[in-house]
């Protein structure tokens, strides 16, 4: 792994870059920016993900050259598989939230090294926040210190996922009793989660390391446990980057979740 003077470094690079990004999605943010459907129902692109990702790409990898590259709207390269270190980046997650003109929407950048997330960033642009972790490290919002909700009981929580992810089909015993809200950006649950705003977040549905990266360290350095929905630890920089859903929340609340929960395939 990397030393910390290094991981120190990579964290002054990825705030540098998600700040540039967010020039970009501030000039495009409320506009008539060009939108369209990525195809097989992958869902919506805008011009501003796209200018983000090729941007980040050109000024990251010049940074650092020996770094493979994965993100959302770059076709992916094999090559990457060959590098131990590698960008894996969301130019916007949440690009429903963009589209709409909401501010909830963020760039995600992360470093992983052998496979597990060493530095991570996601900078929210219209309210200039920037919430970042190295591994070991913690993790901060602006500089303060971030931590999990301390609730232990599952009854009452408050949890982040989508309506469809409470189907009575996955949940044997019945849905968990907790209040629900969503956010489109995966990565901002991941946030929230951390910032114990939220006592815990999850989806059942596949998502793709881009989504989950960035947000996986930051709610992991401030005391989430962040799995699979299968109940696993991930490796980044996968062959086929998309894991089985995500399941994200202070230990006893993920250790409930995990024990209602239909086993995910």
């Amino acid at each position: 792994m990397a030393p910390a003077s290094d991981r120190a470094a990579d964290l002054a690079l990825l705030i540098d870059q998600a700040r540039e990004a967010g020039e970009i999605a501030r000039l495009h943010h409320r506009t008539d920016v060009a939108t369209w459907e990525k195809p097989e129902g992958a869902g919506p692109v805008t011009a501003a993900d796209i200018a983000i990702d090729r941007m980040l790409k050109r000024t990251l990898l010049a940074a650092r050259p020996d770094h493979g590259w994965l993100s959302e709207e770059i076709e992916d390269d094999p090559a990457r598989l060959d590098h131990d270190r590698v960008f894996i980046v969301d130019p916007i997650d949440g690009t429903r939230a963009f589209m709409r003109g909401d501010d909830s929407f963020c760039h995600a950048l992360a470093i992983a090294e052998a496979g597990e997330v060493t530095v991570a960033v996601a900078y929210f642009p219209i309210r200039d926040q920037m919430y970042w972790a190295v591994k070991g490290g913690g993790a901060f919002l602006d500089g303060t210190p971030l931590h999990v909700s301390a609730r232990a009981e599952i009854d009452g929580a408050v949890a982040l996922s989508g309506q469809k992810q409470m189907h009575p089909s996955s949940w044997p015993g019945g849905p968990p009793p907790v209040s629900r809200e969503f956010r489109n950006s995966l990565v901002y649950r991941h946030c929230l989660v951390a910032s114990g705003r939220f006592d815990l977040a999850f989806t059942l549905r596949a998502a793709w390391e881009w989504d989950v990266a960035a947000g996986a360290l930051i709610a992991g350095e401030a005391g989430a446990v962040v799995t699979t929905a299968t109940g696993a630890d991930w490796r980044y920089n996968a062959a086929h980057p998309r894991m089985p859903g995500v399941v994200i929340g202070p230990a006893p609340l993920h250790a409930d979740i995990m024990t209602r929960l239909r086993p995910v395939a």
